[in-house]
């Protein structure tokens, strides 16, 4: 098969690792990829918004099959552009994809259906909801409603930060049409949990758990990033809590989508917290995470083209899943300054060595320039190391992320520290 990518970030890099390994796979390409990626697969310069330069080029080149990785693109219909085109695209439509593009569709969508998630007031107009606020307790969360880059939530631990994050949603317009309604939400306190799960319709294959790690500095202080790191498995958390989760939230969410006329194919991404009365949703993403990714196809055993057929077929329920029993842990290397605005174009040295420990480097914001590999990105790489538990993949983790260096290069040094306790 030809199979092209769409995608450009650490993420993408995993999964075109993991398509990699099967024997079905005959050429590899992705747009716009980057310079890890290239190692693997033709990059194509081509954003992944350009929906009609990505089209012509998969009729151009063949392309038997895509398999969509960012959100943005999703939201805004590319699998129906390559449907249309009579291309098989791998990912939800642009109906289904409201349930990552809307938080407002999605909390309303769970309401409806009587899915466990935190109590909400959703607002369009900023006044209305400065009085609501006003009224409530804190901590408390603030959401922009539309995709904001994973930048658009902020957990205020004083009003005055609540009333900030409002006014900078709805009045500063930081990030875009994305505030122009906002979810007010009621603080949950546990600990989070990452689900992925292959789905086809009302047919759900959940992957093995994650937990991610959100806040750019140790401890959980600092502002909320695309994600420092995540591992996984999660020998902390009992296995009832997953299978609650499951049974609770993901499968009626699925099932919800197809009475509602949406139904999803692709990977849906459930972030959930553990509260004191079960696990509760936070939010669902419409494609895989990032960094979890980089943790959950790792431990995969099944051949990735495998699954995302039956999916596509409707035959993933005939298909057993296989997962590895061992562990992964990623630390996220980053840019100086991330998440706010940070340099680019730094050197970057030691991934070689790295390899060579037995880590896996994926790549989330490099090019190369100049023959140099450089940083392009917020987050630069995220660096996995695998071992028989949480213990020795961390260690070995932390063990490649000392050989790796650019300028200004910044990690949390704690993840993966709540599994050890």
């Amino acid at each position: 098969m030809r199979i092209l990518v769409i995608g450009g970030g650490g993420r993408e890099h995993a999964i075109c690792w993991a398509l990699k390994k099967s024997e079905k796979v005959k050429e590899l390409f992705c747009a716009p990829g980057n310079a890890g990626i290239a190692q693997l697969a033709e990059c194509v310069p081509i954003a992944v918004n350009q929906f009609d330069e990505l089209t012509r080029f998969a009729r151009e080149a063949s392309i038997d099959l895509v398999f969509v990785g960012p959100d943005d693109p999703l939201a805004d219909g590319i699998v129906d552009a390559f449907e249309a085109a009579g291309i098989p695209a791998f990912g939800p439509d642009k109906k289904a994809a409201e349930i990552e593009g809307s938080k407002i569709f999605m909390k309303n969508l769970l309401k409806k259906y009587n899915i466990p998630t935190a109590k909400y007031e959703t607002f369009t107009n900023y006044e209305e909801a400065l009085a609501y606020l006003k009224q409530q307790e804190t901590p408390i969360v603030i959401k922009a409603d539309g995709l904001a880059a994973g930048k658009g939530v902020t957990v205020a631990f004083t009003m005055e930060e609540a009333e900030k994050a409002l006014r900078e949603a709805m009045v500063d317009k930081v990030f875009g049409d994305a505030g122009n309604q906002i979810v007010i939400e009621e603080f949950l306190e546990g600990q989070e949990m990452s689900i992925l799960a292959f789905v086809d319709g009302e047919t759900v294959k959940p992957m093995v758990p994650a937990q991610d790690h959100k806040p750019i500095f140790d401890g959980d202080k600092g502002p909320n990033t695309g994600g420092m790191g995540t591992y996984t498995p999660l020998p902390h958390i009992d296995p009832s809590i997953v299978e609650d989760a499951i049974v609770n939230i993901i499968n009626p969410t699925a099932k919800a989508m197809v009475s509602e006329g949406r139904p999803f194919r692709g990977v849906l991404f459930a972030g959930l917290m553990i509260t004191k009365d079960g696990p509760k949703t936070i939010e669902f993403n419409a494609r895989m995470g990032d960094p979890e990714t980089q943790v959950v196809l790792p431990r995969l055993q099944t051949d990735l083209v495998d699954i995302v057929l039956a999916a596509m077929n409707g035959r993933l329920g005939e298909l057993e899943i296989e997962w590895s029993e061992e562990a992964a842990v990623c630390v996220v290397a980053a840019s100086e300054g991330y998440p706010a605005s940070y340099p680019k174009g730094r050197a970057i040295t030691g991934i070689a060595e790295a390899e060579a420990q037995g880590a896996l480097v994926f790549h989330a914001g490099t090019a190369m320039k100049d023959g140099e590999l450089v940083t392009s990105g917020g987050r630069v790489l995220g660096i996995v190391g695998r071992g028989r538990d949480i213990a020795e993949a961390r260690a070995r983790a932390y063990e490649a992320v000392s050989v790796i260096h650019f300028d200004g290069m910044q990690n949390r040094t704690d993840i993966a520290a709540k599994a050890l306790r």
